[in-house]
């Protein structure tokens, strides 16, 4: 489904926007980073991708997708899935407290 049309009502003013945003269905779910950790954001799934930000220490993700890439041991054990948090952002899932040693989410296309 994508969005169109965003009508917005302020003080009794209709205010209009068009825009391109594709509006999704799924619901987002959020997940804690590990308690006492700065996370790295890269461009890439794989530690040799270059550093985008930094999380803060108790940061929650919102996972859109999840694709293998360079294992890492962390916290939650090792692991090669990692986290697509943003366009073009992606944490190890080593680092994310989800729940499972397998995907969360569906893999990135």
């Amino acid at each position: 489904m994508s969005v169109d049309r965003v009508e917005e009502v302020e003080g009794g003013e209709s205010k209009s926007a068009t825009t391109a945003a594709a509006a999704t269905t799924t619901a987002v779910h959020y997940y804690s980073v590990a308690p006492g950790y700065r996370l790295n954001v890269r461009r890439g799934p794989g530690t040799q991708y270059g550093i985008v930000r930094v999380l803060p220490e108790g940061a929650q993700v919102a996972i859109y997708c999840q694709t293998p890439g360079t294992s890492v041991v962390g916290p939650y054990g090792t692991s090669n899935i990692w986290d697509n948090i943003a366009n073009g952002e992606f944490v190890s899932d080593a680092y994310v407290l989800t729940g499972s040693d397998g995907y969360v989410a569906s893999r990135c296309g």
